[in-house]
């Protein structure tokens, strides 16, 4: 790899964190050198600058830990500076924000939702709905390989990466899945197939029962359903809820529990995605903001919206996942008339955004036509995903 490559994608992806983290914001390195090179590549790339230090890990604050881990500014060489603007225009060109368009789509009541685009936009489009309050390049891995075969959209949550100052809008679970019908008026798209994550999935839900005619198929991934008393939650989703709950109230209950909320998600976080997954955690109030909208999420009861819904539909769990019950998965396939239910043996909530190839390919073939992907009896499920049908080693779908 070409020196200073690794640092200078490293930053463009910590970009959204360290634009909203308190300055100064420290990390390790002790290379006088690397130091220099890292405070100039941080003004070429527009990021700010975290500040060098030698300072153990111990004495870092969380988040100066996980971005020290993630830039190693001791392992990776610094760029000659002559060599820097061919590095930076490198990284910039292998960027999610270089090749994922951006648009700024501007809601009903002033929310700002930045919509990042790849693929061809004359083929059937997808909007992929993360979980909530992450940056849209959490998924990156899964837009990639989707983006070779539709046309994908990945908004960013309402309130929490842009217009982040003074937010006042709706942060409802109506209102946020209203959002991702004014990302296809935008847009201009009369329809579209719908993947939610995690969160996601239940404004994926939401969406389709408010506006069926503007959705081709749901797939929902490991969601964080409520469905009360028809299906019970993990002690992550209980213990979660509660403290968002608290945070949620006023500025000075979120600074109560901002440290053990962020200790929590660096506990459980996958070190390469630990900057992208404790965004939303990174201040007091850009937490309460978070619990409000999560907390709307993961405490409205679906079952209203269940009601009557007839859109194809593919719901995915695992049989071991202890982030969100895969009981509400398996009670929310039940409540849609013809779904498709795959339970995996093993996977989780977190593990979804390593984006595995054959998780993603699932996902694919479903939006493309394959409904034959798992089972459509809750009580049968668990049977491995049958092959796909093939012409001439190419696979065909319906």
């Amino acid at each position: 790899m070409t020196p200073g490559l690794g640092t200078a994608a490293a930053l463009l992806a910590a970009g959204p964190l360290l634009r909203v983290l308190p300055q100064p914001v420290r990390v390790r390195c002790a290379d006088p050198a690397s130091a220099a090179a890292l405070a100039r590549l941080c003004e070429r790339l527009d990021v700010p600058a975290p500040t060098p230090v030698t300072a153990a890990a111990a004495d870092l604050g969380p988040f100066e830990r996980v971005l020290s881990d993630l830039l190693d500014l001791d392992a990776n060489p610094a760029p000659a500076a002559a060599d820097e603007p061919r590095v930076v225009a490198e990284a910039r060109e292998r960027d999610f924000t270089c090749r994922f368009r951006r648009t700024d789509v501007r809601t009903g009541d002033g929310a700002v939702l930045p919509t990042y685009a790849a693929g061809d936009p004359d083929r059937p489009p997808v909007l992929l709905v993360s979980a909530c309050g992450m940056p849209a390049r959490l998924a990156e891995g899964w837009a990639d390989r989707l983006s070779r075969d539709f046309h994908v959209l990945v908004p960013e949550t309402r309130g929490l990466f842009a217009n982040v100052d003074g937010f006042t809008g709706d942060t409802g679970v109506v209102a946020q899945a209203d959002d991702l019908l004014a990302v296809l008026d935008r847009l201009g798209l009369r329809r579209a197939h719908l993947i939610g994550l995690c969160g996601g999935a239940v404004l994926a839900v939401v969406a389709a029962a408010r506006a069926p005619e503007r959705v081709s198929s749901l797939s929902l991934w490991h969601g964080d359903f409520d469905l009360g008393g028809e299906s019970p939650k993990t002690d992550h989703q209980q213990n979660l809820q509660a403290l968002m709950a608290m945070a949620a109230r006023s500025p000075q209950q979120a600074a109560a529990v901002h440290a053990v909320l962020t200790n929590t998600m660096l506990g459980v976080a996958p070190p390469r995605l630990a900057h992208l997954v404790t965004y939303p955690y990174a201040t007091p109030e850009l937490l309460r903001r978070y619990c409000r909208l999560n907390g709307a999420i993961m405490g409205t009861d679906l079952r209203p919206y269940l009601a009557g819904l007839t859109t194809r539909t593919l719901v995915v769990t695992s049989e071991d996942d202890h982030t969100a019950h895969p009981a509400g998965s398996r009670a929310v396939a039940a409540r849609i008339a013809g779904s498709v239910l795959h339970v995996a043996p093993h996977g989780d909530h977190l593990s979804l955004f390593h984006a595995e190839d054959g998780l993603v390919d699932l996902a694919a073939r479903f939006v493309a036509g394959d409904d034959a992907l798992g089972t459509r009896s809750p009580a049968e499920a668990g049977r491995r995903v049958p092959p796909v049908p093939t012409r001439g080693g190419e696979e065909v779908f319906p």
